[in-house]
């Protein structure tokens, strides 16, 4: 017989299965899948395929994480995410979740990711005859009196069983007797209460005592029952028994009503007199533990009152049988069902069930990209039951109804954007429409993973670099940085430099960067005399995908050190060193101009303004030099006693913080004013020579032809010129000539210009503050507001 049921079962699983899938097919929707299966089966018993019921593809079932969403406690089933298959994950009794209900079915809500699905499987529990009908107690007492007229009926105990349907009592059979009969009164609900009913008058005299057996049998297969024993015995006269005065007692009375709250009285009258007449109440037989825990009855008053907690949610009625029975030596009974009605307040929150997803939110998902899944309940009924849903926030998601009732998807409704803000705290509220209205609130936390959306900022643009030339190769020159908002590897910036092959970036060949952290090195020592100025290009590029790069220029100026010593340009002998002879009157006056140390530096600024001193001199008293210009001039006139050939060492060195130097040597010899005048030819000459070659040698050849010819003549003239003559003209110094030569370089940088100056300074310049000798303000000649900056090494 069992194997046979079992066979049944499977049937009928296997139709349901074959209609719902069908139904799927068919009308191209997602329908609920149903099953079936026996309670009490053991652990790990297949239930259905649920992947192929549904068209799931099986490979995907473990990658998108394919699972049963329950409550806190442990699910009754479970899913093989390699097969599909569900199986039975613990004993289930169908007793213990269900109760008595006629039909158990355990909804079950699966869910898939990436994209989010969700489906719903129910589960028949199936009643199988496990337990067998009992009777609250084995022996039962019954007095009847003699006086009892055939058809008085005498209501029993029923026997209960856990097992539903047709596995539940079924019927009652009462042993043989002639006096009485059984009557059996369905009250559905599973509930027959049976009566005896006396069909043959009694006789106390013949027989005191009835001792009857009732049987209570369910439906199974085979049967269980169970037996109680009734014992009746046989009073005296007490011949009418308690009569209501009502036909039937209906009450509504609301949930959670204060102890002691009256519910309703009843009340039953008896025609006897004396004991036999007086009456009293008691719940009958049949009333369940659930009703005598909630409601109390007084016996006297017959007054029903709240004796515990009443809730709607835990039953909406009960039936309660209320005896009347009088004081007579043989009490009779009468028996009346009072139906109590709970009314429903709104006493109970909504509650609400999130399932999200595990992973972050992209910031590039498209508005009504679906979140999360959002159900809701409410235990109590009619408008107290009924939910809405809300987002307390103004935040870029919205709360979208399912087709399923009180089911909600939570969804982007704009675009989002990580670096703006990086999480949502959403707080959803649920808020029933009873009186007064009840509510509750959930937060989820959603975090936003970010997508390379960012290009590399550089902290400036351009750059701008001063360096001072003889670098050291291959140590850090300079460093650009730059800054990405995204995260991770989308933030990770790489360095490169761009080696375009163009006029004003050939000296990135000579640069090396570091591709982690920007810094430049040189290859190369710069030499500010060879190039003053270069630019060249960096590229930061994001580690992303896809990779997001941007560019900056670097402007790079070079710094002049002090390197180059001063180079004597005059006087210079013909073997090339800077030695010169210089011939003057002995009648000269002091101040006489004797000659000019001429000098040039290849620095600039401090570093090739020149300096000049006399290092050595015969006689201190004769000779003074102006250590601005290099001129050698007589401090007084000549005498008789001063000798005739002088030698001067001039020092000439720069005002580098590292001085560098050089050495020129004059040798003077006075002569007598008439030697004099033919040196002061020659020197012409000389200075003809300096100024222009072609004409020095010109004036050689004539002279050369012509000399031997004109000596006369030209003694006479020297002697007339030497009275005549100022002799110090021939040596005056040349008027816009100081001794230094000057050196002006400009740059440009965007609308700012600068000069690079030295070492000759123009009346009323000025030393700027804090540029360490390296900046002179100039006025602004154009008459423009500001000043013009000009840097000197």
């Amino acid at each position: 017989m069992e194997q046979r049921g079992c066979l049944t079962v499977r049937e009928r699983t296997k139709w349901m299965v074959y209609v719902m899938v069908l139904f799927t097919v068919c009308g191209r929707v997602s329908a609920q899948v149903r099953y079936s299966v026996a309670e009490e089966v053991k652990e790990g018993t297949a239930v259905g395929n649920i992947a192929k019921d549904l068209g799931l593809d099986k490979t995907t079932l473990k990658e998108r994480g394919y699972r049963i969403v329950y409550s806190s406690t442990e699910p009754p089933f479970r899913v093989n995410q390699d097969d599909g298959i569900l199986y039975v994950n613990r004993n289930i009794d169908r007793e213990e979740a269900c109760d008595r209900s006629k039909v158990c079915v355990i909804e079950l809500k699966t869910v898939l990711e990436n994209p989010l699905e969700v489906h719903y499987v129910a589960v028949d529990i199936l009643d199988v005859n496990d337990h067998a009908p009992m009777f609250p107690e084995s022996e039962m007492m019954l007095e009847i009196s003699e006086s009892a007229l055939p058809g008085a009926k005498f209501q029993l105990q029923a026997a209960r069983d856990a097992d539903s349907g047709l596995l539940s009592v079924q019927q009652y059979k009462l042993s043989h007797t002639e006096h009485f009969r059984l009557e059996v009164k369905d009250r559905g609900e599973d509930r027959k209460t049976p009566s005896l009913v006396l069909q043959k008058p009694l006789d106390r005299e013949s027989v005191k005592t009835h001792v009857l057996f009732l049987t209570a049998t369910d439906g199974g297969k085979p049967p269980h029952s169970g037996n109680m024993t009734i014992i009746v015995d046989v009073n005296d006269v007490n011949d009418n028994p308690p009569v209501f005065t009502k036909n039937s007692y209906n009450v509504n009375v609301k949930e959670n009503s204060p102890l002691g709250t009256t519910v309703i009285q009843v009340n039953a009258t008896d025609m006897d007199e004396g004991s036999n007449g007086e009456v009293q109440y008691s719940f009958g037989k049949d009333v369940d533990a659930r009703a005598r825990a909630r409601f109390d009855l007084n016996p006297v008053t017959g007054v029903i009152t709240v004796a515990g907690a009443i809730d709607f949610e835990d039953s909406g009625r009960y039936e309660i049988d209320i005896q009347a029975t009088d004081k007579g030596a043989a009490p009779l009974t009468t028996d009346k069902p009072v139906v109590i009605h709970i009314i429903d307040v709104n006493d109970n929150a909504p509650e609400i069930e999130v399932t999200s997803f595990s992973r972050a939110l992209s910031e590039d998902s498209k508005p009504g990209t679906t979140v999360a899944l959002i159900s809701v309940k409410d235990a109590d009924s009619g408008l107290n039951g009924k939910v809405l849903c809300h987002i307390s926030q103004d935040l870029p998601f919205l709360l979208a109804p399912s087709l399923q009732n009180n089911m909600y998807s939570l969804v982007t409704k704009l675009l989002l954007d990580r670096e703006k803000q990086s999480q949502y705290n959403v707080t959803i509220v649920a808020r029933d429409t009873g009186e007064p209205s009840l509510s509750s609130d959930k937060t989820i936390r959603i975090v936003v993973s970010d997508v390379n959306d960012n290009r590399p900022e550089f902290s400036q643009n351009p750059y701008t670099f001063y360096i001072t030339e003889n670098n050291t190769p291959d140590t850090s020159l300079l460093s650009v940085s730059a800054r990405d908002v995204d995260e991770g590897s989308n933030a990770l910036i790489s360095y490169q430099m761009l080696r375009e092959r163009r006029e004003e970036n050939l000296f990135s060949s000579f640069l090396n960067i570091n591709s982690e952290n920007g810094d430049i090195t040189a290859l190369k020592s710069f030499d500010f005399e060879t190039v003053k100025t270069f630019q060249f290009h960096v590229v930061a590029s994001d580690s992303g995908t896809p990779t997001l790069s941007s560019n900056v220029t670097v402007h790079v100026f070079i710094l002049d050190q002090n390197d180059n010593a001063p180079v004597i340009l005059y006087p210079v002998s013909s073997n090339g060193s800077a030695e010169g002879v210089e011939e003057i009157p002995r009648n000269v006056n002091a101040g006489h101009l004797v000659t000019k140390v001429r000098a040039y530096d290849a620095d600039i600024g401090y570093n090739g303004w020149l300096l000049f001193s006399l290092q050595e001199v015969t006689d201190h008293s004769l000779f003074g030099l102006d250590r601005y210009t290099g001129q050698i001039r007589t401090l007084r006139s000549f005498t008789e006693t001063d000798e005739a050939e002088h030698k001067l060492l001039i020092l000439v060195k720069d005002n580098g913080n590292v001085s560098l130097s050089a050495t020129a040597t004059v040798i003077v010899k006075v002569v007598e004013p008439k030697e004099a005048f033919v040196a002061s030819d020659v020197k012409s000459s000389t200075k003809a020579d300096e100024d222009n070659n072609v004409a020095f040698y010109l004036m050689i050849t004539v002279g050369s032809v012509s000399a031997l010819f004109l000596v006369s003549i030209i003694v006479l003239i020297s002697m007339q010129c030497s009275k005549s003559t100022d002799y110090t003209s021939k040596y005056l110094p040349e008027p816009n000539y100081d001794g230094t030569l000057c050196h002006s370089i400009q740059y440009r940088s965007g609308d700012k210009r600068y000069m690079l100056v030295g070492p000759r300074m123009s009346i009323g310049s000025t030393i700027a503050p804090g540029s360490h000798a390296n900046t002179l303000m100039l006025p602004d000649r154009r008459g423009i507001s500001g000043e013009v900056r000009l840097y000197l090494k």
